[in-house]
């Protein structure tokens, strides 16, 4: 059967060791149910007697939380290697930390590290795999390494011609769609495609876009989630919630992670080794009173501050561990008119305008980030809400670029 670009029709729709996580509402009716239920219950016949290669990790679970590993295999499906993304298999490394191949000890089954010495699936590790399938949680921004690992699964897969299907999973941020849009200029694995800071995609549309932006040949489909709606959040799925990686704990830490992962490519925490990463940002020298009164007259709707202090712990990124810090804790109070990008901007402005190193003479994890062009005067000046005025034009044109790709959600 020749896929090619296609969601899968299905129900109407268009086209660590294996550890169980406890349900949202245990006794609730899967009413969403995510692209692995699919594909088992109304589809397997498209990889039964196939040798298949699963990329996945730890938020690769069913509505009742358990490992689509163990789903798979307990569906009869010849899965012969497993391949794990940033953070690992089980989703405990550090941020931006090499991973090492290794051997599930439960089934037996390789390992391949995606994010280590190898970024993409060699031919040696596609030696005995029919069709790859990728069951990935994305956490709704374009930062996040996923997509960069679903490319190069389908760079590898195109090169052995063989398929790539994408089960795909809510976008945990619902459907809004914020930021810039990247440069292309400055792709890196933290922003591969031109897509804004925060997409509204699911993992399975993006990959669909990026097979077009790349030109690739790779026969790829989705199987698409069931009973999702794009404005949905997470929280309103009654799935289980799997932190995508260590530091992204909460719903609400996702929220503000496409504005406060900013930050990362500043001299501030952003709170990793705390249970409120990415929802608050700080250092020992913060002068937390500036701060706030700067932005008491920003238009910043929907969102709150308050002044806090915490202490990173084990934080993986090097900042101020077992230092007490002084910083800002946002809080979402409406989730329709919070805008986590713009926020960060202003955000930026007013730490700028409070004193103290925010940046390094190096800045570029923050260009990174950014991914559009920055001056030197914008670092003199600290005027950084003043780059949004130019946002909201180029995500017109993203919103109509996109809408081939997407399914129906």
């Amino acid at each position: 059967m020749h896929w090619g670009l296609c969601a899968l029709v299905i129900l109407g729709l268009k086209c660590p060791g294996h550890t169980e996580v406890e349900p949202r509402h245990a006794l609730a009716p899967p009413s969403v149910r995510p692209g692995l239920e699919v594909l088992l219950s109304d589809s397997l016949h498209l990889i039964k007697g196939r040798r298949v290669g699963l990329v996945t990790n730890q938020s690769g679970v069913d509505h009742a939380g358990k490992s689509g590993v163990d789903r798979l295999l307990d569906a009869g499906v010849r899965v012969t290697a497993l391949f794990s993304p940033e953070h690992g298999f089980r989703g405990t490394a550090d941020p931006g930390a090499a991973v090492q191949s290794t051997t599930d000890p439960v089934t037996g089954l390789p390992i391949y590290s995606l994010y280590g010495r190898n970024s993409a699936p060699t031919d040696s590790m596609l030696a005995d795999i029919d069709l790859l399938l990728v069951d990935l949680q994305d956490a709704g921004a374009r930062y996040y390494t996923y997509l960069w690992t679903t490319v190069e699964v389908m760079r590898a897969g195109g090169r052995r011609h063989l398929p790539v299907m994408v089960l795909d999973r809510p976008n945990p941020i619902g459907g809004l769609v914020q930021g810039n849009i990247l440069d292309t200029a400055f792709r890196t694995p933290v922003g591969l495609i031109a897509i804004p800071m925060r997409h509204g995609m699911t993992l399975g549309e993006l990959a669909r876009l990026a097979r077009h932006d790349f030109g690739l040949t790779t026969e790829l489909s989705v199987v698409p989630v069931a009973g999702w709606k794009r404005a949905q959040y997470f929280d309103d799925t009654a799935l289980p919630f799997v932190p995508p990686s260590p530091n992204l704990q909460s719903v609400e830490a996702l929220i503000h992670y496409p504005g406060t992962c900013l930050f990362e490519g500043t001299t501030l925490s952003v709170g990793r080794g705390t249970d409120h990463a990415f929802e608050q940002v700080g250092a020992p020298w913060l002068d937390t009173a500036r701060v706030l009164k700067e932005l008491r007259g920003a238009p910043l709707p929907g969102v709150a501050f308050r002044s806090v202090t915490f202490t990173p712990v084990k934080p993986g990124d090097g900042k101020f561990a077992d230092t007490l810090v002084s910083g800002i804790r946002l809080q979402v109070t409406d989730r329709k008119r919070y805008d986590p990008t713009v926020t960060a901007l202003y955000l930026l402005q007013a730490v700028s305008r409070s004193g103290g190193p925010l940046f390094t003479a190096d800045h570029r994890h923050l260009q990174r980030l950014l991914a559009e062009p920055l001056n030197d005067g914008l670092f003199a000046s600290g005027n950084w809400a003043t780059l949004a005025a130019g946002w909201a034009s180029a995500r017109a044109s993203f919103l109509e670029r996109r809408k081939p790709f997407l399914l129906d959600y």
